[in-house]
């Protein structure tokens, strides 16, 4: 996105806050950093913010999803990496999907629909060599403030934040002019109150198997398309779109949850939620109007889930931003879905998102390698393996090979009876 220069000027922090020592301040006067936002016209800026070029490097990989012979890899607020997977030991990258405020995809024949900057985004991807866009629905889904802010646009030190002049359905922040203002505290507090002005960071796809005509995601997505719907989660709230046009979706209801969501999996008619403060299970047997079934609490943590049967798989990674609870692998009976019961916990390191095929389950456990583990006695399981010395985020338990992502590394394996080996590792750096 094109950018003066007054712009990156305007980025350099200042070192220090309000002061009032200064010897030439008035008495009861201080001295305040003003932080006012640097604006570009929203409409070109969202145009911008789309391109499809040849491969690049990847800066910060995010969550997978395949659909086909392709693999999508997120590159955080960038983009997408288009891969074409038809020979799994050689995977070849063949395109970058520029599509900035994205962290979320979900497909569906030849229709990929993105999050960006709290819009819905459609292309048609029929032929991966001339991806077309289709529709951008506006303000159709979350956001991570009430305004759009470029993805590269940090924020500055400063006692308050100046929007008196930001329109937010005109304009888009880029970046940020400080200036030093000269004010008594009364003054300071009937302007800018408690106007702090930081942005509220929301972490955040699924393994059970999808239909044929949908792609599929890992247990960390945020998307998930069940028949002709498509249902997007955020800090608090389910969002609902009728997809039976697949090229006009219709914008339904969104539904209020618990707040934290963070990761949406399904079953059958249900919806499982993974929230930063439990698991939360809905009812879909009318799409239309997702309704809550029952929660599993447990203490704050970041918390993704999938489901096999009567037990749901929940991975818990405390401390940090994340919460207070210790990490683990908690096993939940869901037989008596109005009453979700801890079965057994499973102590674990830094635990991200999982998967399952057949008996086999796998658990990304952060910089301390992939985890294999045998199911076929849940609520038990067993080791099988543990492949340490990689970092790992993902995992899509595809039907004949695991595929896994981690710190820009995309790493496949084939299913062993009691294994699996490494058939391919691609470095997107």
């Amino acid at each position: 996105m094109k950018k003066n220069a007054l712009f990156f000027i305007s980025l350099i922090v200042l070192s220090f806050c309000a002061c009032n020592d200064s010897d030439d301040l008035p008495k009861g006067t201080n001295e305040y950093l003003i932080a006012t936002p640097l604006t570009a016209d929203l409409i070109t800026f969202k145009e911008e913010a789309v391109d499809v070029t040849d491969p690049i490097d990847i800066v910060e990989s995010g969550k997978i999803y395949a659909y086909k012979n392709y693999i999508f890899i997120n590159d955080l607020y960038r983009g997408l990496h288009v891969l074409d997977n038809s020979n799994p030991e050689a995977p070849q990258p063949i395109k970058f999907i520029k599509l900035e405020g994205n962290n979320d995809i979900s497909i569906k024949n030849d229709r990929l629909y993105a999050d960006s900057y709290g819009d819905l985004v459609i292309m048609d991807i029929s032929d991966i060599n001339n991806i077309g866009n289709i529709k951008r629905l506006e303000n159709a889904i979350y956001q991570e403030f009430w305004c759009t802010v470029g993805f590269d646009v940090s924020w500055p030190e400063a006692d308050a934040f100046d929007y008196s002049d930001l329109d937010p359905n005109r304009d888009a922040i880029v970046g940020w002019e400080i200036r030093r203002e000269r004010m008594t505290e009364a003054e300071f507090n009937q302007r800018f109150g408690f106007n702090f002005g930081f942005a509220e960071d929301a972490a955040v796809a699924n393994t059970s198997s999808p239909s044929s005509d949908t792609g599929q995601g890992g247990s960390l997505a945020r998307f998930r398309i069940v028949g002709d719907y498509l249902y997007a989660v955020e800090w608090s709230s389910i969002n609902v779109f009728d997809i039976s046009d697949l090229d006009a979706p219709e914008v339904l209801d969104e539904i209020y949850t618990d707040w934290g969501i963070e990761t949406i999996f399904s079953q059958g008619d249900l919806l499982f939620l993974g929230g930063n403060r439990g698991m939360f299970i809905y009812d879909i047997s009318e799409p239309a109007t997702p309704k809550f079934v029952s929660d599993f609490q447990h203490g704050r943590a970041c918390d993704p889930v999938v489901v096999d049967g009567n037990y749901a798989y929940v991975t818990l990674r405390g401390g940090n931003a994340c919460g207070t609870v210790e990490s683990g692998l908690y096993v939940v009976d869901i037989s008596d879905l109005a009453r979700p019961d801890l079965a057994v916990i499973y102590p674990m390191d830094e635990p991200y998102g999982l998967g399952i095929r057949d008996n086999k389950l796998f658990i990304c456990d952060g910089a301390s390698g992939l985890r294999v583990f045998d199911k076929s006695d849940a609520p038990n399981i067993t080791a099988l393996n543990h492949i340490e010395g990689i970092t790992t985020y993902d995992v899509i338990p595809m039907q004949d090979q695991l595929l896994m992502i981690g710190d820009g590394v995309l790493y496949q394996y084939e299913y062993l009876e009691n294994d699996i080996r490494l058939i391919s590792q691609l470095s997107l750096n």
